[in-house]
């Protein structure tokens, strides 16, 4: 058996369930390569089958060295550096595999890719990546019936699973509180009814709506960013209802909208938060926030509903989550430039995952069909993982475990498609969906 080499860029919260997957077979030998030596040795862990570098994927000459040694490249690092990994790549004609979506930088190589015989498959982790397996799946197999898909919505969410969803959110962090809160403020575009609907990241948590999947669950879902270009990427231009949205608790939409009219998602620089500013205490902040001349709690609960225009049966519940923050209190804040950074400071000490506990990824998709006929169905495929306490998070094992089987099944053979690829196509979702259910990540499709 012939080795295979892989150069492994980035120590993210998903490269542990991606090396462990490719670990398990004795002809990968892999270097991770980060930009501090250290936390590349950690992740290798004196494993036999690796090796640890150091490498500033910043500098093309080191990333040339490397890449021109290896097989094949796993890039998890940030998105914006994948473009170097892939120019490297093309040059030295070894193939790329990576979780991310596919930015224009990345697709301007396409040609070049195909040019020098490889594959640079992206958006294959859990969303993007097994939702669009599954979505590919149903949709050609009604195409190929003679049917339409006149409805497509699909959800997911990476959420604590419900015995530790034990906060106001209903919500905690396993990466950057401010790349989540950050994502609230998005415009998010999608399909109603054959037309385009536009709605300002100001407004979005106003558009949540309840999601439901299992009567087990409270879901609400709004939309992410923006899902136009799915009529053409899943090739269903018969399709009038299409949203690609973001799964939450049951009341986290309200909740984040009071923080937004509060200000507490902007992120302008204020005085009174520079770090060089003297301390300062959350209800001093809070005060300013909502106009209030009294830090007299009782008047800072009256300012808060007025400012927010909390609805009175949401205001016992949203007065007690800002209680809880600590938001009320004489507790002085992390002082970091403005409301959004300060606020995320608070959110990370309160709300991060504790020993023993877990998350979930929550995916569904929804299938409105019309047949031939004019006769009417939906279908489902859904997807519920559930984390491992002390160990492997759902939403690391989902992202990193599909990103190596992709990278196996290229270095085996079995996926020869070349140029920059998203799975798009029944010819590499179906090899991915079978060596998924293997390891058993899979979503379960019903009729209802």
């Amino acid at each position: 058996m012939t080795n295979k080499n892989i150069l492994f860029l980035g120590s993210g919260f998903v490269a542990g369930p991606c090396l462990d997957q490719l670990l398990k077979r004795s002809d990968n030998f892999i270097t991770i390569g980060c930009r501090r030596l250290e936390v590349a040795k950690k992740l290798a862990n004196n494993h036999p089958q690796t090796n640890a570098i150091s490498i500033d994927a910043c500098n093309e000459s080191e990333l040339d060295v490397q890449v021109a040694k290896h097989d094949l490249i796993i890039s998890l690092i940030p998105y914006t550096h994948h473009a170097k990994v892939i120019a490297a790549a093309v040059k030295h004609k070894k193939h790329v595999v990576t979780t991310s979506y596919i930015s224009p930088a990345m697709q301007a190589f396409d040609q070049a890719a195909k040019d020098a015989g490889i594959t640079v498959f992206n958006e294959i982790g859990v969303d993007p990546g097994i939702d669009h397996l599954y979505a590919i799946k149903t949709i050609e197999e009604v195409h190929e019936k003679g049917g339409k898909i006149v409805g497509f919505l699909s959800y997911c969410g990476g959420l604590p699973a419900p015995e530790d969803s034990n906060n106001p959110f209903g919500y905690k962090f396993s990466w950057s509180s401010r790349g989540v809160l950050l994502a609230l403020r998005n415009d998010a575009k999608f399909w109603q009814d054959g037309k385009i609907v536009e709605c300002p990241g100001s407004r979005l948590m106003s558009i949540a709506k309840p999601i439901y999947i299992y009567p087990a669950f409270a879901f609400e879902g709004y939309p992410n960013r923006d899902s136009t270009p799915y009529t053409e990427r899943y090739n269903i231009p018969e399709c009038r209802d299409l949203i690609r949205g973001t799964l939450r608790y049951q009341g986290f939409p309200k909740f984040v909208t009071a923080l937004v009219a509060l200000g507490f998602l902007d992120d302008t620089p204020v005085d009174y938060l520079a770090p060089s500013a003297k301390p300062i205490a959350w209800k001093t902040v809070l005060a300013k926030a909502c106009g209030s001349s009294s830090e007299n709690e009782a008047d800072l609960i009256k300012a808060v509903i007025a400012k927010a225009n909390i609805a009175p049966e949401d205001q016992r519940r949203i007065i007690s989550g800002l209680r809880w923050l600590g938001i009320l209190s004489s507790t002085h804040v992390h002082q970091k430039e403005n409301l959004l950074d300060t606020l995320c400071a608070t959110l990370e000490d309160k709300m991060q995952y504790e020993e023993g506990e877990r998350d979930m990824v929550m995916l569904q998709h929804k299938f409105e069909i019309e047949w031939a006929d004019k006769s009417k169905e939906t279908r489902t495929s859904t997807g519920l993982w559930f984390g491992k306490p002390g160990g492997d998070s759902a939403m690391a094992t989902t992202v990193g475990v599909p990103c190596a089987i992709t990278a196996q099944l290229i270095l085996d053979g079995k996926m020869t498609k070349k140029g920059v690829l998203a799975p798009m196509t029944m010819d590499v979702c179906g090899p991915l969906i079978d060596a998924l259910k293997e390891v058993g990540i899979y979503m379960t499709e019903a009729i209802v």
